[in-house]
């Protein structure tokens, strides 16, 4: 079997005695697009933070392209990528002339043109970085983050600041750079986002793993029945059925009509990682983001 791109077991961060990352495990293929969910103050970035070799961890194992993260040289950085949350650039600097400078920090750098046009910046491209817009230099935090052709690339939050049509433009991006064979971890808030991208999803809420698994099937059987929803009496119902069009035909004959504003859908991720997150010890809401990442 091929070694995972990322290996994570048993994984624990402390702060000054209070636990925040706590018995995290999980693997991610070389290839796979993993969307690592969770509320602020969840632990997540915190998590992979570790990956990225920027914090020590307290406890466990972790290895990312085989290697422990706190001992990787600059041979394995120049196999990432990254993309924080906030990345800092110079404003004097043209958007040009910052990744041609970026580029020279790899082996194998991609064309500073072509990665100037694949995150959709060839109008800005001789524009300073401090002219831009919020959402353009995010463009250009993604652009730092894909030109050293890296092997597993790690984005945080990439697509805040990002109008509808921009975040679409970027979902191909991703795509392609899939297709090409990229491991990429992707943390976000946006839930059709990891819907759109990821072939596995896993929550982390108050330090721990909640739940783990393809988009397709998340949750389980269980959390996968679909609603029916409706409105009666001026209240607006719903229940779960495994035949919800018989559950329908059953509730039509019990009112002797359709009933008004009746629905039947699925749960989507976003209902799924919403109840995961209620349902999470309620230490995750006291962490604050001083704290944890």
């Amino acid at each position: 079997m091929t070694t995972p791109a990322v290996q994570v077991r048993n994984l624990r961060k402390t702060y000054d005695g209070r636990t925040v990352v706590d018995d995290v495990s999980f693997d991610i293929t070389a290839g796979e697009t993993f969307a690592l969910l969770g509320p602020n103050g969840a632990g997540k970035s915190t998590t992979v933070e570790i990956l990225e070799g920027y914090r020590r961890r307290s406890a466990g194992e972790v290895t990312v392209l085989g290697v422990d993260p706190e001992a990787g040289g600059l041979e394995w950085k120049s196999r990432l990528g990254i993309v924080l949350q906030t990345c800092g650039q110079s404003g004097l600097l043209t958007v040009r002339e910052q990744l041609r400078q970026f580029a020279g920090f790899y082996p194998d750098a991609r064309d500073v043109d072509e990665v100037i046009a694949a995150v959709g910046l060839e109008a800005q491209a001789k524009m300073r970085s401090s002219k831009l817009s919020g959402g353009q230099q995010r463009r250009v935090d993604v652009a730092m983050g894909i030109i050293g052709r890296p092997e597993v690339l790690f984005l945080d939050e990439p697509t805040t600041g990002f109008d509808p049509e921009a975040r679409r433009e970027f979902w191909e991006l991703i795509r392609g750079l899939k297709a090409e064979g990229t491991t990429i971890l992707l943390t976000t808030h946006y839930l059709d986002e990891a819907a759109q991208l990821a072939d596995r999803v896993a929550v982390i809420a108050g330090g721990r793993l909640q739940a783990l698994g393809p988009v397709d099937t998340f949750g389980g059987p269980d959390a996968r029945v679909p609603v029916v929803r409706w409105w009666e009496d001026g209240v607006r119902r719903e229940h779960r059925s495994a035949e919800p069009l018989a559950f329908a035909g059953a509730l039509s004959a019990r009112l002797g009509a359709e009933p008004e504003r009746l629905e039947i859908v699925r749960p989507s991720l976003e209902d799924i990682y919403l109840e995961l997150v209620a349902s999470a010890p309620v230490a995750a809401a006291m962490q604050t983001k001083e704290t944890v990442r």
